[in-house]
């Protein structure tokens, strides 16, 4: 591990060097992906150098303790040399989190797609609370929602909503809520006080730039609408609304919040391209089917997820067992204790892997 964590060094330090440059930001987008390595190297840095401190200071303190001491100093040493075996663990086992096999997408800005499920008009309405919950998430954590596609119904609901949440690690924290959300509540509409089930699925792709996947432009057909609002009503009279269909997949994504045909269409090809890659990573992933039902999930937007229980104030999330009793916080976006849960499960179940490997 040592001889990993001096590369991992090496490679911060020439990272440093060269962000000292003077025309180190000559290529904005070399730029960005080179400092974000960077970022992503600092943590494993500073840990793997408090952790050789450690280990000097342990070789220190055991040689002083084979040495002539009295009883007094004896004493001291000891403690010193207990606190410092302690801390050689917990920098060990944080290295070793550390440097587990990193997903090349958790840096990336995701795209999230909430549809209604079963349940009708209720279905529809859970839809916008979700989407409410994440933006809400999404503003306490400093990052920005651009809608891409949203329709809603004539009570308020969404039909379906598509937006970017845009910020460094989006896609680290909001990977696992791919899947089937389940609402357990009394509607809006319900005049006899019955508690309805009802679903929306969620599904969180990173986005992925035109480039990075491969698209032939004979594959794609395009369509042109106008943008419209609840119930129909367009808001706006030009067609710069953009549906794109990928023939071999069947593939069909939609733009309508930008102001011009030109950015919808850029958009959607961004959409369809997360798509893709999505598609492609689903099919490598299945190779490993064993390996993936240990993990938190299989981010099948089939797969239920996660309950929030209104009249018992509860939300659990199926696939770690966890439930919390605060349902009014959780609903406003505070998703951190599900979300650290599902990551530490996630990193366990890769350190399980690694040791079996």
């Amino acid at each position: 591990m040592l001889d990993k964590l001096k590369l991992v060094e090496e490679r911060f330090l020439e990272m440093e060097e060269r962000s000292s440059q003077p025309d180190f930001y000559a290529d904005p987008a070399t730029a960005t992906k080179l400092l974000r390595e960077k970022n992503r190297l600092e943590p494993i840095v500073t840990a793997y150098r408090a952790y050789t401190k450690a280990l000097q200071e342990n070789a220190d303190l055991r040689q002083m303790l084979d040495g002539a001491l009295d009883a007094e100093m004896r004493e001291l040493c000891q403690e010193e040399f207990t606190a410092n075996k302690k801390m050689l663990e917990t920098l060990e086992k944080e290295l070793t989190l550390l440097l587990l096999p990193r997903d090349p997408n958790d840096d990336k800005n995701v795209i999230v797609e909430i549809r209604g499920g079963v349940g009708g008009e209720e279905s529809a309405l859970f839809a916008h609370s979700l989407f409410r919950m994440y933006s809400m998430y999404a503003d306490k954590h400093g990052y920005k929602i651009q809608l891409l596609n949203y329709n809603e119904t004539e009570l308020g609901g969404v039909k379906e909503a598509d937006f970017m949440v845009i910020g460094d690690g989006a896609y680290s924290r909001l990977k696992f809520e791919s899947g089937v959300h389940r609402v357990q509540r009394v509607p809006e509409t319900e005049s006899g006080g019955r508690v309805h089930t009802s679903t929306a699925t969620v599904a969180v792709l990173p986005e992925m730039e035109e480039a990075e996947v491969n698209i032939r432009p004979e594959d794609v057909e395009m369509q042109v609408f106008r943008s419209s609002g609840a119930g129909g009503q367009h808001i706006n009279k030009t067609s710069s609304a953009v549906r794109l269909i990928h023939k071999p997949t069947g593939i069909v994504v939609a733009c309508q919040e930008e102001r011009s045909q030109v950015q919808n269409r850029e958009r959607c090809m961004q959409m369809l391209a997360s798509k893709l890659y999505e598609i492609e990573q689903s099919r490598i992933d299945s190779e490993v089917t064993t390996q993936r039902r240990s993990q938190v999930g299989t981010g099948m937007r089939n797969e239920r997820i996660r309950t929030y229980n209104f009249p018992q104030g509860r939300v659990t999330d199926h696939r770690i067992g966890l439930t919390l009793y605060k349902i009014d916080p959780i609903m406003d976006g505070d998703l951190d204790e599900i979300i650290d849960a599902l990551v530490t499960f996630d990193q366990a179940e890769k350190l399980r892997m690694e040791n079996q490997a």
